[in-house]
C-alpha cells in the first residue's frame, strides 16, 4: 500500500480544509491509498516532539508576514515557523518532495512567499499555490502534481 505524506500548519483553518478535501479527492481516485496528514499546530499545541519521518511527503504552508511589500520589507515570516522547524529537523528536509503554498492575492508579491522562501532554504520545489481555501480546480491540479511525484 503506498502512502501519500502530507505535512501542514494551518492557522486560519484554510490548509487544513485544503489538506482534508485533498486527501479525500486522492482517495476517491485511488481507494488503495493511504494518507498521512501531519498538522504540525497540533504536535506544537500538544507539546509532542518532533520526529523523524519515515518517507517522502509534500508540505503545504499558509503565508504570514510581518507587515511591508514583500520586496524590501515585511518578508519576515510570523507564525509558520514551526513547520520549518520540523522539516530542518534531523533529516527530514531531504524527504520533502516540494512545497504548496496558499495564501491571498491581494498582498501582491508577499502571495506565498513564505513557500518560496522554503524552497530556496531547504532545496526543494514549490509545487504548486492555491489561494485562501482553495477551489476544486487547485486540489485537482495539484493532485495531479502529487500522484506524478509518487509514481501514480
Amino acid at each position: 500500500m503506498t502512502t501519500f505524506r502530507f505535512v501542514y500548519i494551518s492557522l486560519s483553518g484554510n490548509t487544513a480544509s485544503f489538506v482534508k478535501r485533498l486527501s479525500q479527492y486522492l482517495l476517491e481516485k485511488h481507494p488503495e491509498l493511504e494518507i498521512e496528514a501531519i498538522d504540525i499546530k497540533d504536535l506544537v499545541k500538544e507539546g509532542r516532539p518532533f520526529f523523524a519521518i519515515s518517507g517522502a511527503f509534500v508540505a503545504f504552508l499558509p503565508t504570514y508576514l510581518e507587515g511591508g511589500n514583500g520586496i524590501d520589507n515585511g518578508d519576515q515570516e510570523i507564525l509558520t515557523n514551526p513547520l520549518g522547524d520540523f522539516i530542518a529537523f534531523e533529516d527530514n528536509a531531504s524527504k520533502c518532495l516540494g512545497i504548496v503554498g496558499s495564501g491571498n492575492r491581494n498582498f501582491n508579491n508577499q502571495y506565498c512567499l513564505t513557500a518560496k522562501q522554503y524552497s530556496q532554504r531547504f532545496g526543494f520545489p514549490v509545487l504548486d499555490d492555491f489561494e485562501m481555501r482553495g477551489m476544486l480546480g487547485d486540489i485537482k491540479r495539484i493532485a495531479e502534481k502529487i500522484e506524478n511525484l509518487y509514481g501514480f
